[in-house]
């Protein structure tokens, strides 16, 4: 299968670890050029750049910042002055939220707000960023990094769920905007991860168990998401979007 990503502009944002890590890698494995895109850990990815480089791909590395929405069309802009081009965005940063003890309703509200409108707005802010280029290139791939807990829920994480499904209502609008353009839109939405934080967490016994609900036998891993969001940003994908494409293990 060929797919078409060899010297290809990818963006990935929240590139410097976990997902946005593996993502970066396995584009770079196709032979492409990789902005892997950072917060605050610009040594984690200045080394996930040089992975990209060992893959076969090239690489840089761009600041972003999720709330800012000037950033959105700084991080294109690097990327078009080194290129020329972007063909792929995935969209992976992800702001995290904090339990309140006292529940849903407990959580300050400028706290509430924050979650919801870096998670949903940041998406938003860069896919409008790079939606003109993409048009102007009549080809282009954009995928939306959600969770699991979009649909299945999770106490104390109010706000960061409906603004990760709030992604999946972009997705579809999306693809029909920008569907006659030649640019798919996706939404990849995983489950439990094994990324290095998640194995760090997890005690033992509790890994076995969520295991043992999986029915392939083992938790998924960021490379297995990776290779999801590598087919679907590739010429060898032709005709999905507008989709929700869970990578769970079967859970």
């Amino acid at each position: 299968m060929q797919l078409g990503l060899d010297q290809r502009t990818v963006v990935v944002t929240g590139g410097s670890n976990g997902i946005g890590a593996a993502v970066a890698r396995a584009f770079g494995a196709e032979g492409a050029h990789v902005v892997v895109a950072y917060h605050h850990n610009v040594e984690n990815a200045q080394r996930v750049a040089d992975d990209v480089r060992a893959a076969g791909g090239t690489a840089q590395v761009s600041p972003y910042a999720l709330e800012d929405a000037a950033s959105a069309r700084s991080l294109v802009q690097d990327a078009l002055s080194h290129s020329g081009r972007v063909d792929v965005v995935v969209a992976n940063a992800v702001r995290w939220w904090s339990r309140s003890p006292d529940g849903f309703e407990g959580v300050p509200e400028e706290d509430a707000e924050a979650v919801v409108c870096a998670n949903l707005l940041g998406a938003v802010r860069l896919s409008r960023a790079v939606a003109p280029v993409m048009r102007q290139q009549s080809w282009g791939r954009i995928v939306l990094m959600s969770t699991n807990l979009a649909v299945d829920g999770l106490p104390g994480a109010e706000y960061y769920t409906a603004a990760k499904a709030g992604l999946h209502g972009l997705n579809h609008s999306l693809a029909w905007s920008l569907g006659p353009a030649g640019v798919l839109v996706n939404v990849v939405m995983p489950g439990l991860t094994m990324t290095d934080r998640n194995e760090a967490n997890f005690p033992p016994a509790l890994k076995q168990m969520e295991t043992d609900r999986t029915p392939m036998g083992r938790l998924v891993v960021p490379e297995d998401v990776a290779d999801a969001v590598v087919f679907l940003c590739s010429e060898a994908n032709r005709g999905i979007t507008g989709e929700v494409i869970s990578v769970t293990g079967g859970r």
